[in-house]
C-alpha cells in the first residue's frame, strides 16, 4: 500500500481484534497515524502501539460519552473514521426469546455507537473540508437471517444511515461508504462462544461441521480473511476512491447469489 495515507489521522473502533485489528494494522501500514479504540487491548494491538504509529484509547462505546473521548484523542484532526465495533449474538431460541434488553444492546453497539462516533468526528472533518467514513456493515443487512435477527436489523439500519448522511455531507467534501462482509475468519465466527460453537451446541454436530456448511454456501468455498476487508477499507479511506460515496461494498465470496 506504500504511504498513500501519510500525514493523515484515522480513528478505528473495535480495534483490538478481528476486522478492527486488521484495519488498524493496514491503515498504519499505509502511513496513517491511528487512534485505536476498544474496551480492552490485545497482544497484537499492543505490538502495533509499540511500533509508534498507533495510539490505543480504552473506551466502551456502549457508553454515550465514550465517542467524544475517542475523537478527542485524535487531537483535532480526523481524516478517516472506520466504524467497526459491533456484536452478533446467535439467537438459537428464535425471535420470541430475544428480550427488549438484548435488542437494545445489539442496536446500541451495531448502530448507535457508529452514529455517536460519526457525530463526534464530523465537525472536525467539516472544518477541514474533507474526510472519509468507512463503516463495517454485513451481508445480513440485505440477506437477513433469523439466527441473528437483531444484528441483521441493526446492520440494515447502519447501511441506511451511511447512505442518508452521505447525501448531506457529500457536497462538503465528506464521503461515507459501507463494507458488508460475509463470514470472516474471526472469533465472532470461529472463537469459543462464537457462531460455530453456539449453533452446534443448539442443533447438534460439531463447530467444524457448521463452518463447513457455511463455506459450502460461498462460491469461493472459504471465509473472507480480515486482511481482505481491511484492504478494501484502506482503499475507501484514501484518494483512489475520491469520487465514491454512498456505496455499499460486498465482500462475501459470492454468498449473495443475486446482482
Amino acid at each position: 500500500m506504500g504511504n498513500e495515507l501519510q500525514g493523515r489521522t484515522a480513528v478505528v473502533t473495535g480495534a483490538s481484534k478481528g476486522i478492527g485489528l486488521a484495519v488498524t494494522e493496514a491503515l498504519a501500514g499505509a502511513g496513517a497515524a491511528v487512534v485505536a479504540g476498544s474496551r480492552t487491548s490485545s497482544k497484537d494491538l499492543d505490538e502495533l502501539v509499540e511500533q509508534g504509529s498507533v495510539t490505543w484509547v480504552p473506551v466502551d462505546l456502549s457508553e454515550p460519552a465514550a465517542a467524544e473521548r475517542l475523537v478527542e484523542a485524535a487531537r483535532g484532526r480526523v481524516d478517516i473514521l472506520v466504524n467497526n465495533v459491533g456484536t452478533a449474538p446467535p439467537r438459537t431460541g428464535g425471535f420470541l426469546t430475544v428480550t427488549d434488553e438484548e435488542w437494545r444492546r445489539t442496536l446500541d453497539l451495531n448502530l448507535l455507537s457508529a452514529v455517536r462516533v460519526t457525530r463526534a468526528a464530523l465537525p472536525v472533518m467539516l472544518e477541514a473540508g474533507r474526510g472519509s467514513v468507512v463503516t463495517i456493515a454485513s451481508v445480513n443487512a440485505t440477506l437477513p437471517d433469523p439466527l441473528v435477527i437483531d444484528y441483521s436489523a441493526g446492520k440494515a439500519a447502519l447501511v441506511a444511515f451511511s447512505k442518508a448522511l452521505s447525501k448531506e455531507v457529500g457536497p462538503k467534501g465528506i464521503r461515507l461508504n459501507t463494507v458488508s462482509p460475509g463470514p470472516v475468519e474471526t472469533d465472532l465466527w470461529l472463537g469459543g462462544g462464537g457462531v460455530a460453537h453456539t449453533v452446534s451446541a443448539a442443533v447438534g454436530g460439531t463447530p467444524e461441521e457448521i463452518v463447513a456448511e457455511a463455506k459450502s454456501s460461498m462460491v469461493t468455498g472459504r471465509f473472507t480473511k480480515p486482511r481482505e476487508v481491511a484492504e478494501l477499507a484502506v482503499f475507501l479511506a484514501g484518494d483512489r476512491s475520491a469520487n465514491i460515496t454512498g456505496s455499499d461494498f460486498v465482500i462475501d465470496g459470492g454468498l449473495i447469489p443475486t446482482w
